[in-house]
């Protein structure tokens, strides 16, 4: 076992004191020591409720004949981050869980871990940890939140946002904001929709990295302790067999993901996530990037239209059956034969799985869209791709063009919102919000919810990134950013910009030497950047290469 480096020989005597003093037994130190990887926090709806998880991890493992050993890692949480510099430090800590993890694990020689995360940076910061250590690990992740309740109306977070811009538009009052502010997050657990928290809690079960049902069991239900004790006893088991996570995260098993994410129209950070999760899988052949994700595009219908892409949420995924469900349902689509966390395959898992609604989870010759929730989009204004929802987009905006309205940052683009001088048919453009160029790649959901809530027509184009909340016609992750003089940095008021989903294009009406010529001379806006921010500005890849560090 790796952790006899720690409590084996004579030269471990003082290790072995040190553990002593943490409790460990003489019997103990014979046994595996699990590492329990814990994201709990007071401060974040998704992992308030994290410390009864990984209580009932450790149960399993304890009971398996394993020595649990729980450590924490850091959580933020994006709705609360929002708009504000604190946006700035959300993607960036992705790679601090990810090294959090990494080093708790190597320093204390663990035999295997159990990742307990739930929100957006920190599942995949937890599993490029364990793609990186390739020990046995398993991931239960926190679950979603329950829907809140207003007006006899399922409502979310991303309701509270659009509200915000439907009261400075006058279409709902103080008042009833209030009302809502108050029911739309009932308590413990990822927000209620197919946002980027529960849409990485579902790529986690499909690559095989969590238990059946994990992804879709809601945070105040039982079966998620149950979940997380059968987590605990299972990692044991995998301990034995040595199946580590490059067994499980194949490259096939990373098809699986993208095939399930576009099926069910998840968040555009995923085409950051898992890129990211299997660049620490390149000596083992894995590669996921923007066009692979446009590959199964055009091939994978869109079944499922959970919030923001339709009225239903996580709770009715559940209640349809979850995403075995849904495996179900594109299993001609998939490699079944993958194997999972289970010590089986993909195949087995779903063998016995029912499709309980199919309203919610339809059949592939009955879609919401012929083709998969997301889209990459190339041409002269993002020649190395950008990203858009296409199923969470009107049908009469899937084709626009109009005159650019450009913003050097999210903030100047929120105060035009709101001084009312947005018009309808204009094509904002927010830029210098890059990985490298905000720094840390601001989610803008501000600006989108506030001009949802406004219901006002006009495509937003960014080089920084949406929350999985967002719906509309905005394209992110254009690449190169602004900060890397890409193209996106050569745009000025006027001129005209076209997109065009269905044929793949994002493009404005400037010449190519006219574009050279503007970014010779454009200005990267002055930001008073120290810190980590600093360093990460320094080392962060573009967006269409996950936003990872180099």
């Amino acid at each position: 076992m790796r952790s006899d480096t720690i409590k084996k020989g004579l030269q471990r005597a003082p290790h072995r004191s040190l553990l002593r003093a943490c409790g460990v037994t003489d019997d103990d130190m014979d046994k595996p020591f699990i590492g329990v990887a814990n994201s709990f926090t007071d401060i974040v709806p998704g992992h308030i409720h994290l410390n009864q998880v990984a209580e009932a991890v450790k149960m399993g493992i304890s009971q398996e004949g394993g020595i649990p050993f729980e450590f924490s890692t850091m959580a933020i949480c994006d709705g609360i981050a929002m708009n504000h510099e604190g946006m700035r430090y959300s993607l960036g800590s992705r790679e601090l869980v990810a090294d959090t993890v990494e080093s708790m694990a190597q320093a204390h020689q663990f035999d295997a871990l159990v990742l307990i995360p739930t929100c957006d940076k920190i599942v995949p910061g937890m599993l490029m940890a364990a793609a990186r250590l390739d020990i046995p690990a398993i991931t239960v992740t926190g679950g979603p939140m329950l829907p809140g309740e207003y007006k006899d109306k399922s409502v979310d977070l991303i309701d509270v946002y659009e509200a915000v811009g439907a009261v400075k538009s006058g279409k709902m009052t103080e008042q009833e904001l209030g009302e809502l502010e108050r029911c739309a997050c009932p308590g413990a657990g990822s927000c209620a929709g197919l946002f980027t928290a529960n849409t990485m809690a579902c790529l986690t079960e499909t690559m095989g990295m969590s238990l059946p049902y994990c992804a879709t069991s809601h945070a105040v239900s039982g079966r998620k302790i149950q979940i997380a004790r059968s987590t605990g006893r299972k990692i044991i088991e995998l301990l034995k067999k040595n199946i580590t996570p490059s067994q499980i995260m194949t490259q096939e098993a990373f098809e699986n993901a993208v095939i399930v994410d576009l099926a069910l129209g998840g968040s555009t950070n995923s085409t950051l996530h898992l890129p990211a999760i299997a660049h620490e899988l390149e000596d083992k052949g894995v590669k996921v990037n923007l066009d692979l994700f446009e590959k199964f595009s055009k091939e994978i219908p869109h079944i499922a239209a959970i919030s923001p892409s339709g009225e239903h949420t996580m709770y009715d995924l559940d209640r349809a059956g979850g995403i075995p469900a849904v495996l179900k349902t594109l299993q001609d689509r998939i490699h079944d034969e993958v194997i999972t966390c289970t010590g089986v395959s993909l195949k087995q898992n779903i063998q016995n799985s029912q499709i309980r609604d199919r309203t919610v989870i339809r059949t592939l010759d009955n879609p919401v869209h012929q083709e998969g929730g997301l889209a990459v989009l190339k041409g002269n204004l993002a020649p190395d791709g950008s990203v858009i929802k296409q199923g969470a987009v009107e049908p009469d905006m899937m084709v626009h063009e109009g005159p650019a309205r450009v913003f050097d940052s999210e903030e100047e683009c929120v105060n035009a919102i709101n001084q009312g001088v947005i018009q309808e048919g204009d094509v904002i453009v927010i830029r210098y919000e890059g990985p490298q160029g905000g720094p840390g790649m601001r989610e803008m959901l501000n600006p989108t919810s506030a001009i949802s809530g406004m219901g006002i027509k006009v495509v937003l184009i960014t080089d920084g990134r949406f929350s999985g909340g967002t719906r509309g016609p905005c394209v992110g992750h254009v690449s190169p950013e602004a900060a890397a003089k890409g193209p996106i940095a050569a745009v000025v008021n006027g001129d005209i910009i076209k997109i065009d989903i269905p044929n793949r294009k994002l493009e404005f009406e400037v010449s190519q030497l006219e574009i050279n010529e503007r970014i010779k001379k454009a200005v990267i806006p002055e930001r008073n950047i120290k810190g980590y921010l600093a360093r990460y500005r320094k080392m962060a890849s573009s967006a269409d290469k996950g936003a990872i560090l180099k």
